[in-house]
C-alpha cells in the first residue's frame, strides 16, 4: 500500500462509519496531510451539514497550506446549502488533491476537478476507486436513476426454507445474525414487506440496536387488508406507507389515513405496481430499500429484475417438507440457462450462520 492508498483508506473508513446517517447524500471522507502528518480529518455526517472536506480543512486550519487533501468523492462544485467544496479547497491553500472517484451524476461529474485544476492544483484521480464506488452503491444508483437501491434480505435453512410448514419461524438464525439484520435496517431508508407478513407475524419492522434509525415501513397491500390493530399501524415508532392497487377499499384508505398511515394508490389494477412503488419512493428521497418479504414478494421483485443486491443469512439447519415456504417462490424459471447468477460474491460467518452477499446478473 503506497502513501496515497494509506491516507485514502483512512478517509474511506471514516466515511463508512457514517453509514445510515447521510441519505440522500453520499458517504464521504476526507484527510488533510502536510509533511507526512495528518493535520485534518472529516466525514460528512448528515444532509444539510458541512461536507467531509470542510470538516477536515477546519481541523487543519493554517496547516492545510501547501498540503494534500484526500477525498473519497470528487469535491462538489455547486452552490447548495454548504457551498462548493472545490472552491473551499482552493481558498485553504491546498497544493495537491487526491480523489478516489468522480461524482457519478453526469450533470456535474468533472466540474469540481476543473475548478481545482484551473486554480493550479495538482489533482490525482482513481486511488481506491473501486472501494469508494462500492461504499456509495446506493448514492450512485439513486443520483442517476432517481429510484432506491434495492437490497433483498432473507434468512433461510440449508434447504432454503424460511419457516416450517406450520409457519413457525422463530428463530432460524442465531442472535448474532439477527443483530446484523438490525444494522441493515439502520443503514436503509425504508423496509418493505407484503401485507401477508403483517397479518401473519405482526412485525414492528424497527431497528433494535443502540442509536439505530428506524426505516420507513413500506407495506404492499393490493386490497387494503392490513389489520388496524397491527403494530405498524398503531405503535407510532416509524412512518408507515401502504401501497395499494386500483382495487382498493375507499373506506379503509380513509380510516388508515386518519390514523396517520400514508396510503399510495399505484396504477396496478389488481396488484400493486412495483415500479410505481419505486418511483414514489424516489420522489420522496428514499434512496435505499430493504426488502424483507416472503417468498411471493421476493419472487415478484426478482422477476421484474429490480433487486440490486441479495443478502442471505443461511443457518446450518434442515426443515424439509413440500409445504414449508421458501424465500423465493412464484413460478420460477423454465430452464437452467435462465437461472440468475451473481457477481462480487462474499461469504462470511456470523455466529453459527453464514452471510451470503451477491449482486444478481440479469
Amino acid at each position: 500500500m503506497n502513501n496515497h492508498e494509506f491516507y485514502m483508506n483512512i478517509a474511506l473508513q471514516n466515511a463508512i462509519s457514517m453509514k445510515g446517517q447521510t441519505e440522500p447524500n453520499p458517504l464521504v471522507g476526507s484527510v488533510v496531510v502536510n509533511e507526512n502528518r495528518i493535520v485534518g480529518i472529516g466525514a460528512h455526517l448528515k444532509a444539510g451539514e458541512p461536507h467531509a472536506e470542510i470538516h477536515a480543512l477546519r481541523m487543519a486550519g493554517d496547516k492545510a497550506v501547501g498540503g494534500t487533501i484526500y477525498v473519497t468523492l470528487e469535491p462538489c462544485s455547486h452552490h447548495g446549502r454548504t457551498g462548493p467544496c472545490a472552491e473551499a479547497i482552493v481558498r485553504a491553500g491546498i497544493k495537491k488533491v487526491v480523489v478516489a472517484t468522480l461524482d457519478p451524476n453526469p450533470m456535474v461529474s468533472g466540474n469540481g476537478i476543473r475548478i481545482l485544476e484551473n486554480a493550479g492544483l495538482e489533482v490525482t484521480i482513481g486511488v481506491l476507486e473501486e472501494e469508494s464506488r462500492k461504499m456509495n452503491e446506493v448514492f450512485n444508483k439513486f443520483i442517476v436513476e432517481k429510484i432506491p437501491f434495492l437490497t433483498l434480505k432473507s434468512a433461510t435453512t440449508l434447504d432454503g426454507k424460511i419457516a416450517a410448514h406450520t409457519s413457525d419461524s422463530k428463530w432460524i438464525t442465531s442472535e448474532e445474525a439477527r443483530r446484523d439484520v438490525h444494522q441493515l435496517r439502520h443503514e436503509n431508508r425504508a423496509i418493505l414487506v407484503g401485507v401477508n407478513t403483517v397479518i401473519k407475524d405482526n412485525p414492528e419492522l424497527t431497528t433494535r440496536i443502540m442509536n439505530g434509525r428506524n426505516p420507513i415501513r413500506v407495506i404492499l397491500d393490493s386490497n387494503l387488508r392490513i389489520p388496524l390493530e397491527s403494530r405498524v399501524v398503531i405503535d407510532q415508532q416509524a412512518d408507515t406507507w401502504v401501497f395499494t392497487s386500483q382495487n382498493y377499499s375507499v373506506e379503509m384508505k380513509k380510516v388508515l389515513e386518519e390514523r396517520g398511515v400514508q396510503v399510495y394508490v399505484t396504477s396496478g389494477k389488481e396488484r400493486v405496481d412495483l415500479r410505481d412503488v419505486l418511483s414514489i419512493l424516489g420522489q420522496n428521497d428514499v434512496s435505499s430499500l430493504l426488502i424483507e418479504g416472503g417468498g411471493e414478494v421476493n419472487a415478484a421483485f426478482i422477476a421484474e429484475k429490480l433487486v440490486d443486491k441479495l443478502v442471505l443469512y443461511i443457518a446450518p439447519k434442515l426443515i424439509g417438507g413440500k409445504e414449508a415456504p421458501t424465500f423465493l417462490e412464484g413460478v420460477g424459471i423454465d430452464k437452467m440457462n435462465d437461472a440468475i447468477e451473481f457477481s462480487n460474491i462474499d461469504m462470511t460467518k456470523i455466529g453459527q450462520d453464514y452471510k451470503f452477499t451477491g449482486y444478481p446478473k440479469y
